[in-house]
Parts: C-alpha cells; sequence; structure tokens
C-alpha cells in the first residue's frame, strides 16, 4: 500500500505539476485582486477534482464499451506523459495554446478554462488516474489510497495557486525553471515504465 502511495504521490504531482502552474496563473489572474484570484484557485481545483473523481469511476466502464484493454491505455498513457516531460525539460509548455490563452483572458472567469482543464485535469492526469485505478484493484484500501492522493496533490496545486506571487518571488524564475525541468525528468521515467508495464501485459 506505501508503495502505490507513493507511486501515486509521484506521478499525479509531476503530472499536475504544481510549481509549473504558478507562472501561468500569474500571467492569467495575476492582475486581479486577491480574493477574487482566491475564488478562481479554488473553483478550478474543484472542477478538476470532479473531473478525475468522474473519470476513476466511469473511465474503465468507458474504456471496456469501446473495447479498449487497460494494457493499451497503459502504454498510450505513458506516450502522451511522455511528451508532457519532454516540453517540461525543454520547456516548450504546449498544455494550452496561443489561441486558449487569448480566450482566457477574454472570458471573466478562467477558472474552468484553462486552469481546471485542461492544466490541472489534462489528458496525462486523467490517463494517471485511470491506471493507477486499475493497479489500485490488486491492492486492499488501493482506491482509498489513489483517492488520497490524488487530495493532496490537489490540495497542494490550491496552495500553489493560491501563494502565485508568493511562490515566484521565494523561487524567482530561475527557481520555478529548474524545478519543472527535474519534475519533467520524474515523469519521463515514469512514462517510460508505463508503456513498459503495458507492452508486458499485452505480450
Amino acid at each position: 500500500m506505501w508503495e502505490l502511495f507513493l507511486k501515486s504521490f509521484l506521478t499525479l504531482f509531476v503530472v499536475v505539476d504544481p510549481v509549473g502552474l504558478v507562472p501561468v496563473f500569474l500571467a492569467l489572474a495575476g492582475d486581479r485582486p486577491p480574493q477574487r484570484q482566491a475564488q478562481i484557485a479554488r473553483k478550478a481545483v474543484l472542477v478538476a477534482g470532479g473531473l478525475l473523481v468522474c473519470f476513476f469511476f466511469f473511465g474503465r466502464g468507458l474504456l471496456e464499451y469501446l473495447g479498449i484493454s487497460l494494457e493499451a491505455l497503459r502504454v498510450a498513457g505513458g506516450i502522451l506523459l511522455f511528451r508532457i516531460a519532454t516540453e517540461m525539460v525543454f520547456a516548450h509548455h504546449e498544455r494550452e495554446t496561443a489561441e486558449e490563452k487569448d480566450e482566457a483572458r477574454e472570458r471573466a472567469d478562467i477558472s474552468v478554462f484553462p486552469l481546471a482543464i485542461p492544466l490541472i485535469a489534462g489528458p496525462g492526469a486523467l490517463a494517471s488516474v485511470l491506471i493507477l485505478g486499475g493497479e489500485a484493484r490488486e491492492v486492499p484500501g488501493g482506491s482509498a489510497v489513489v483517492f488520497l492522493t490524488a487530495f493532496l496533490v490537489l490540495f497542494l496545486a490550491y496552495l500553489f495557486l493560491r501563494g502565485a506571487a508568493s511562490v515566484r518571488r521565494a523561487l524567482g524564475r530561475t527557481g520555478v525553471n529548474v524545478v519543472t525541468r527535474v519534475l519533467g525528468i520524474l515523469l519521463a521515467a515514469l512514462a517510460v515504465q508505463f508503456v513498459a508495464d503495458g507492452v508486458r501485459g499485452l505480450l
């Protein structure tokens, strides 16, 4: 169970990347009052959490309906996570496009888009939750462990968003870039492991 906890926490933490959310959040909401920033951060995390919970419970049934095996999802999820990892390492963040950024600035509410989706609960996080959920069924109390780690990661994301300005001052732009790259390397290793487990299961 401890191993599942560590794996779930590390996977979700590097995928959601709370530290990497800081500069994006400041770019989108940095000019808004602190109280409004707190409301945006809270709503974004709640929406993302709800989406992850829904995918945890109903994602497997959807895969079965479509005839997709969990092993195939592991391979696909690993490839997707590896792409995200390379973007983190080489500083090519493409979790939102330029058009999405412009649209976000024009909208009054940015908490759902692009913060909750796709920045917090993006394709990588959804795939990770589904894969971890499949592994959790083989461990007594595993589902509760995955829920706990998801809650912890989302809570950390909320704290980083709430203290975005303070985090940027404390770490500096260089510090944020270093943390993001280190998390990218860890995510790349996890992605390779996902692919290896999936290929082993398919064979």
